[in-house]
């Protein structure tokens, strides 16, 4: 599954095309790594979020066939930490 769409069925990002926007600006890491918007989510990956003044961690466990209920989507990662940083 497309990175942009995981954040969007896993509710981390509430709509796709933030998502990609995110993405695009470098807000989205996966493995370490600046990750595009098209790129591929396994289950073991660890995505990191900067948004908001903090950065969320998350490892996915699973990788979901189609959309979630809210109750379900929080089931596909389990959030190892949440960091605070400043921003300019």
């Amino acid at each position: 599954m497309r990175l942009d769409i995981f954040l969007k069925v896993s509710r981390l990002v509430p709509r796709r095309p933030l998502a990609q926007e995110m993405c695009e600006a470098g807000a989205v890491e996966v493995n370490g790594a600046r990750a595009k918007s098209a790129r591929e989510v396994r289950a073991g990956d660890v995505i990191a979020i900067r948004q908001r003044g903090r950065i969320t961690r998350v490892r996915v466990l699973e990788v979901p066939a189609r959309q979630l209920s809210k109750a379900q989507a929080a089931s596909v990662y389990e959030t190892i930490g949440v960091e605070r940083y400043e921003t300019d």
